[in-house]
C-alpha cells in the first residue's frame, strides 16, 4: 500500500479536472449573454404601419402647424394624409433600424390661402427630405439626413 506522501501533487488516472471545463462553459456563456445584450443595443423602432399622425412642431416655417391641418396616416405601404390644404399620398418605407423615406407623393391641386399654401410646400419639402424617424410615446419625429429634427407629430388616435 502506497503511502499518502508519495500520492500528493499526482492525480488519479482517468481523473478529470473540473475546472477547465467549467471555464469553458462560463466563457461561452458570457459571449452567448454579450451577443444578445449587443444585438438589443442596434436601434429598433416600432413600425408605422396602421398608425396616424397630427403634425404638431416643424424646423423651418414660423407658421404654428397647430394652426393648421396637416396629418400623416401609414397604412399598406403608403403615406397619406392633409397637407394644409390640399391631400397627398405615396409609398413610404420605414426600417426597423429607424431608416425613413417617401416615394413619390401625389397630391389634389386645390388653391388656398398663401398662407396655408407656402406651409403646405414646407410640409412636403420636409417630408420629402427627411431620412430617419423616431417614435417615443405618443411622438413621432422625422430627421433630416444630417439628423436634424424637421417634423414632430403626436398620434392621432390617442
Amino acid at each position: 500500500m502506497k503511502d499518502v506522501c508519495t500520492m500528493r501533487g499526482r492525480r488519479a488516472r482517468g481523473a478529470t479536472t473540473w475546472w477547465p471545463r467549467a471555464l469553458l462553459i462560463a466563457v461561452l456563456l458570457g459571449l452567448g449573454c454579450a451577443a444578445a445584450f449587443l444585438a438589443g443595443c442596434g436601434r429598433s423602432v416600432p413600425p408605422l404601419e396602421g398608425t396616424s399622425w397630427r403634425l404638431t412642431a416643424w424646423s423651418v416655417s414660423a407658421q404654428d402647424p397647430g394652426d393648421l391641418t396637416i396629418t400623416a396616416a401609414f397604412a399598406d405601404g403608403r403615406i397619406s394624409g392633409s397637407s394644409a390644404v390640399n391631400q397627398y399620398g405615396g409609398p413610404y418605407s420605414a426600417g426597423e433600424d429607424g431608416s425613413f423615406s417617401v416615394g413619390e407623393l401625389a397630391s389634389t391641386m386645390m388653391a388656398g390661402p398663401e398662407p396655408q399654401m407656402r406651409a403646405e410646400s414646407a410640409y412636403i419639402a420636409l417630408l420629402d427630405a427627411a431620412a430617419r424617424y423616431e417614435v417615443t410615446g405618443d411622438s413621432l419625429t422625422l430627421f433630416d439626413a444630417d439628423g436634424n429634427e424637421s417634423l414632430v407629430f403626436t398620434a392621432a388616435d390617442r
